[in-house]
């Protein structure tokens, strides 16, 4: 099997599995050329990619990262705006970063909220909390001065 290791330089290494084994609830793999400790050391930080070629199939219910980004996601039929990115925090699930224009959002991928996905028209469809968008919505100009004590 290969894959690459992507640094977070953005530099890509092509890196070709030996040996898989579990370990402490979790995994151990051995690269060709990857003889030594301090040969490994240099992957740390990495993200390790598989072509879409060579990914396992999942079940239902299961979605790559990968094939959200790019999606549009929809509440109750309106148009929130594309996934940029995904990211992994302390919350228990990770977090989709929406744009539309300036406005970016950070929305869940929760169980709870979606209702599906369908990779073919690249859409996300969610149900979310009232509320949840204008939590980390920029501050108006009078929100500004109402948290400085001011007003105009």
């Amino acid at each position: 099997m290969r894959l690459w290791a992507l640094a977070e330089d953005d530099s890509r290494r092509e890196l070709q599995v030996e040996e898989i084994w579990p370990h402490k609830g979790g995994i151990v793999a051995r690269f060709a050329g990857i003889d030594s400790i301090s040969d490994a050391e240099a992957l740390i930080g990495c993200e390790l990619q598989v072509s879409a070629g060579q990914r396992a199939q999942l079940e239902p219910g299961w979605d790559y990262i990968s094939d959200l980004v790019g999606c549009v996601v929809v509440d109750a039929g309106r148009e929130i705006g594309e996934v940029k990115e995904v990211r992994f925090s302390g919350g228990e699930a990770p977090l989709l970063i929406v744009a539309n224009g300036s406005a970016e959002h950070e929305i869940p991928y929760a169980e709870a909220y979606l209702q599906g996905v369908d990779l073919v028209l690249k859409q996300i469809r969610m149900s979310l909390p009232e509320g949840m968008l204008e939590v980390n919505a920029p501050l108006t100009e009078s929100e500004k001065q109402e948290q400085r004590g001011t007003k105009k």
